[in-house]
């Protein structure tokens, strides 16, 4: 791994398509506990769980799923840097339309496709605060945690995001039950804004929620049924993170966590990453078993196409993931 010549402020934004906007809206308000800041009908609502104008960005969509990720850099001279180095390697990348900037309230924006899978990354600088501060009601989220995505062509993304744009392994689960990545975005210090699990297809797997409490776990355990949402994994504690967990299901069964307690890491001498095992005592060392429900729904916007068989034979599919 080599260091990119800019750094990342954090995952700024998740982009997702959905079925029902206003549907979704009242989902993830009143059921997830997130305020909504800006409603445009038919065509974007904005979510926030922290100070900012929106963590999460609704999309009305004929497929459920992930339209793109938004990382925010630290400074507009990182922002510049950022595009040269994309200039320098080769990928192409467009601005931001002008009028969807501003609906972002980014002051610089641009998109590009990652290599090998082609899903859709944003950088951005520049952006705004919402008018008050984030006041949790439903659950005590802290901040957007983290996105993690099923990847075909696994090795050149992988290669690329940790070779040439500034991500750090934190950890790396590999063997014949499955493959995922977890990466930081340098040098944000928690364990991972971005997974990535080797696949034959390109997937949407979930998005995360940062809570402040263990009770928030456990209260949701029992709260979100009742609203009418089914978990579908936990509770239980990830060896990679340390994190506690709890994962369910929105309106189109895309799937959701909340999640307290990650690990984070030091900008200088950070720890190595560790190689570990694919078995469901790593996925989860209470014991718990995923329902085959989760991380099942939603596609990846203009992302490559599925793998064809001599390509699949040559993967290694991602079955505990």
């Amino acid at each position: 791994m080599t260091d990119a010549p800019f750094r990342y402020r954090r995952l700024g934004y998740v982009a997702l398509n959905v079925a029902n906007l206003r549907r979704s809206v009242d989902f993830y308000r009143d059921t997830v506990g997130m305020d909504m800041t800006d409603f445009a009908e038919g065509q974007c609502a904005f979510l926030r769980c922290s100070d900012d104008h929106h963590d999460l960005v609704l999309f009305p969509g004929k497929e459920p799923g992930m339209k793109h990720l938004g990382f925010e850099m630290e400074s507009d001279a990182d922002f510049d840097a950022a595009a040269t180095h994309l200039r320098a390697l080769g990928v192409p990348f467009t601005d931001t339309p002008a009028a969807e900037a501003a609906l972002l309230k980014q002051r610089k924006s641009l998109r590009f496709k990652v290599p090998g899978c082609g899903v859709t990354f944003e950088l951005y600088s520049g952006s705004e605060s919402a008018k008050a501060p984030y006041a949790p009601k439903v659950a005590n989220i802290l901040r957007l945690g983290h996105c993690v995505l099923k990847i075909n062509h696994f090795d050149k993304s992988f290669a690329w995001l940790t070779e040439n744009f500034g991500f750090k392994v934190s950890d790396h689960i590999k063997g014949d039950q499955g493959e995922i990545a977890f990466l930081r975005c340098w040098p944000s210090p928690y364990h991972h804004s971005l997974g990535i699990a080797r696949s034959d297809r390109n997937q949407f797997h979930h998005v995360a929620l940062m809570v402040g409490e263990i009770d928030d776990i456990g209260r949701g355990n029992n709260r979100l049924p009742r609203a009418g949402s089914r978990i579908v994994y936990g509770p239980g504690r990830h060896v990679a993170s340390g994190s506690v967990f709890l994962y369910f299901l929105d309106p189109d069964g895309m799937t959701l966590e909340y999640t307290y307690g990650m690990e984070e890491f030091a900008e200088h001498d950070p720890r190595q990453a560790r190689q570990l095992e694919p078995t469901l005592d790593v996925a989860d060392s209470w014991g718990g078993i995923p329902s085959p429900e989760s991380f099942a729904v939603g596609v990846l916007e203009g992302s490559a196409p599925a793998m064809t068989t001599a390509q699949k034979k040559e993967s290694m599919a991602a079955r505990v993931f």
